[in-house]
């Protein structure tokens, strides 16, 4: 095996390999599916750290329900790790810097069409997994290229899943129930948020670039690789459109502000994005008819935040943000400014700031009226009322918690 050409093909990537910080539309389109029999709709809530799933219920007292272990394989997985050097450097690479010293073992996951089974990515590991929630055992598992995998989202249907492969700059489209690969997309320099829409025919990925690196000045700015957004069809994975912020934030006056795109939303009627982007405590609107930046809101900072933004996790802010049902209201994650708030779309006036552990995400429950955040430094998932902005209750959960997703798992499961 040449290791020279292999280091530089996929380990300098990796190198610059993302952690995964973004709310996305995809989990209100795994809603669309209809109830499996047999099961009861959940939260799953990611613990990137412990390699787990806490599933609570997606009302009332948000209480657990039980854990899955999504890394029943660790063992298995290590050995093939330390068997291969380029593996080798690239997970402890991988492990020191976006995983904060830690292994990153669940980032995102959707439950199957039946109910009965979790598919996660795991970013240590390279790969997809699915996992039958009741017995534990792995239904199938699908390396990824690369080195790392990272965001997903659930199509309209719940067959198929697409997943970040963000040290392969390439999108990989699953069937949901073999694990088997039915196309891919190439992207900018390392895919992150996907996204569902147009009633399913068209899958959006924005690429953020090198983040992790200490080069977060301004003027290295062009070592952050190429960041754009790219829709692509969902069904022939031909890329239709490449969308780079950089003009039109220049054109807006903005060329302070990095065209790094973390998590985004669509409208109700999905002619505007509103997402955030690195290094911004604040919302960027995007018309996508007019393909031009509409508005730009900043919103409240901490005093408490590094001066040095290389102390700023992976060039996050803020990072995490979903919309109410009605697409009225925005829910902001403010990660490195440890709130949370909900913003008027109108206005994008941000109300009462509710403080929180390093808010790593936020999505929206199945009624659409409260916004459920994860807070990754002190280990819950706490829940606010859309209409008032207030706080309603936090629940424990596992050790720092990343993505949560909407899904279904056995009316009759549960663990202590």
């Amino acid at each position: 095996m040449d290791y020279k050409n292999t280091l530089r093909k996929y380990l300098l990537p990796a190198v610059c390999a993302v952690t995964a910080l973004s709310a996305s539309v995809a989990q209100a389109a795994s809603t669309e599916m209809p109830a499996p029999a047999n099961s009861k709709q959940v939260f799953f809530v990611g613990n990137n750290w412990d390699g787990t799933v806490t599933v609570i219920r997606p009302s009332g007292d948000f209480g657990k329900i039980g854990v899955v272990n999504m890394i029943p394989d660790r063992k298995q997985r290590l050995l093939e790790i330390h068997l291969n050097p380029i593996k080798l450097i690239a997970y402890t690479y991988i492990q020191q810097t976006a995983g904060e010293g830690n292994d990153q073992l669940v980032d995102d996951m959707y439950s199957t069409p039946d109910g009965q089974s979790i598919v996660a990515s795991r970013p240590s590991f390279a790969d997809v997994v699915s996992i039958n929630i009741k017995t534990g055992k792995i239904n199938w598992r699908t390396p990824v290229e690369g080195f790392r995998a990272d965001h997903m989202a659930v199509s309209p249907d719940g067959q198929r899943v697409a997943v970040s492969a963000s040290s392969g700059n390439v999108v990989h489209v699953l069937d949901i129930h073999t694990g088997k690969e039915l196309g891919r997309f190439a992207t900018g320099d390392k895919p992150h948020e996907n996204i569902y829409f147009a009633n399913g025919s068209k899958i959006l990925n924005s690429a953020i670039g090198n983040v992790e690196t200490s080069l977060d000045a301004q003027w290295q700015d062009f070592t952050k690789g190429k960041r754009y957004i790219t829709i692509a069809d969902a069904n022939t994975y031909k890329v239709l459109k490449k969308i780079d912020l950089r003009p039109a934030l220049d054109a807006f006056g903005r060329k302070d502000l990095s065209n790094s795109v973390r998590p985004m939303v669509f409208s109700k009627d999905e002619s505007k994005l509103y997402a955030q982007v690195s290094f911004f405590n604040g919302l960027v609107e995007y018309d996508l008819n007019q393909d031009k930046i509409t508005r730009i809101a900043q919103l409240p900072g901490s005093s408490t935040i590094p001066k040095d933004r290389t102390k700023w996790v992976n060039d996050s802010r803020h990072h995490g943000l979903s919309i109410s049902a009605d697409g009225e209201k925005l829910c902001v994650a403010g990660t490195m400014d440890d709130y949370a708030t909900i913003v008027d779309r109108r206005t994008l006036q941000a109300t009462q700031l509710i403080p929180a552990g390093k808010p790593y995400w936020a999505t929206r429950s199945p009624d659409g009226r409260s916004c459920v955040i994860s807070e990754s430094e002190t280990d819950v998932v706490t829940v606010i009322d859309f209409a008032t902005g207030e706080k309603v209750r936090s629940v424990p959960v596992g050790n720092h918690p990343q993505r949560v997703r909407l899904g279904y798992a056995p009316s009759d499961w549960s663990t202590p």
